[in-house]
C-alpha cells in the first residue's frame, strides 16, 4: 500500500515517519522490507542538506540579518539518526538490508515480545500495519516501554477497514463467505487484538504500561489504481496463500466482476481504506 495517497499527498508511511520526526534512536517493530526505515533515514539526509545550505546563506548576510534569521524556524530533524528494526522474516530483513540508505541500520530477526535490545535505548518506536497483527500485546507494549527512554513516542498505523463504495468494499463482500466456506486448514485466522483498533482500547493497552493518552487520527487513503494493483493490494492485505488456488481463482474471478461496474473511464478501480494514526508519549 505504499502507493496510497491521503488527501495530504502523503503516504501512510511518510505520515507516520512525520510523527517522529524530532527522535533520533527509532525502533521499527515488524519492519519488512525496511521502507518505512529508508524514509526515516532520508528525512535525516534531507535535514542535514537543508541545514548546509541555510547556514551558508546566513554567513553571506550582514549581521542584522543574520540575527532575524537566527529566529526563523528550520528542520528539526535529526541528521544522523540511529534506526534498527525487528522483523520475524529473514526474507523481508535481507530486502531491507539491500536499501542503500539503511546500511548502518541494525536489522534483527525476532519477535517484539521479547525485544533484543536494552532498556531505554530508543526516542521513538514506530509500527506500520504490524503491531495491530501481533499476540501477547500486553507483552509488546511493556517491551515496547522498555526500550523507550522516558518521553519517547510510540506511533503506530493501524487498519481501520474499507471506506464503502468502492473497490475495497467489493472485496470484502465477495471473499468473506469463501472465506468462512474453506476448510479448517485454509482458513486465514484471526490476528492480532481488537482493542488497538479504536482510541478506547489503544488507550486501555497502553496506559498501564506507562504512557499517556493516545493522539488518534484516522486517515483516508486512496489506493485507486489498474485492477491488476488493486488486486495485489487486497491479498497483501489477506494472507490468501493457505487458500487453495482453486479458490483464489474464484475469488479473484468473483472480485473482478463485482468491481468492473466501479471502473472509471480510464478502467482504473476506485479503492480507499481507512488507516488509524496513533501516537502516544511514555511517561518520565
Amino acid at each position: 500500500m505504499a502507493h496510497g495517497r491521503a488527501e495530504d499527498g502523503r503516504s501512510s508511511y511518510e505520515i507516520l515517519r512525520d510523527r517522529v520526526t524530532a527522535c533520533d534512536r527509532v525502533l521499527d517493530l515488524g519492519c519488512g522490507d525496511g521502507l518505512l526505515l529508508e524514509l526515516l533515514a532520508e528525512q535525516g539526509r534531507r535535514a542535514e542538506r537543508g541545514r548546509r545550505a541555510e547556514r551558508g546563506r546566513r554567513a553571506d548576510r550582514p549581521p542584522i540579518d543574520r540575527e532575524l534569521a537566527d529566529r526563523e524556524p528550520v528542520d528539526r530533524a535529526p541528521t544522523d539518526r540511529e534506526l534498527a528494526g525487528i522483523d520475524l522474516s529473514a526474507e523481508e530483513l535481507a530486502l531491507a538490508r539491500r536499501r542503500p540508505g539503511l546500511a548502518r541500520a541494525d536489522l534483527r530477526a525476532g519477535r517484539a515480545q521479547q525485544l533484543p535490545f536494552e532498556d531505554g535505548r530508543f526516542d521513538g518506536c514506530v509500527s506500520h500495519m504490524a503491531l495491530m497483527l501481533m499476540g501477547d500485546v500486553e507483552q509488546v507494549v511493556a517491551e515496547v516501554a522498555r526500550v523507550l527512554a522516558p518521553g519517547g513516542t510510540v506511533a503506530v498505523a493501524l487498519g481501520g477497514g474499507a471506506v464503502g463504495g468502492e473497490a475495497y468494499a467489493a472485496f470484502l463482500r465477495v471473499a468473506r463467505p469463501l472465506f468462512a466456506a474453506a476448510p479448517a486448514d485454509q482458513r486465514i485466522p484471526s490476528l492480532g487484538d481488537r482493542r488497538l483498533r479504536s482510541r478506547e482500547g489503544f488507550d486501555a493497552v497502553f496506559g498501564p504500561a506507562g504512557f499517556g493518552p493516545v493522539r488518534w487520527e484516522t486517515v483516508r487513503i486512496d489506493l485507486t489504481g489498474p485492477p491488476e494493483r488493486v488486486w495485489a493490494t487486497m491479498g497483501g492485505f489477506y494472507d490468501l496463500g493457505p487458500l487453495d488456488p482453486a479458490v483464489t481463482a474464484d475469488l479473484r474471478a468473483r472480485f473482478e466482476r463485482e468491481a468492473a461496474v466501479l471502473a472509471l473511464p480510464d478502467g482504473r478501480l476506485p479503492c480507499a481504506m481507512r488507516v488509524h494514526i496513533a501516537t502516544a508519549v511514555r511517561g518520565t
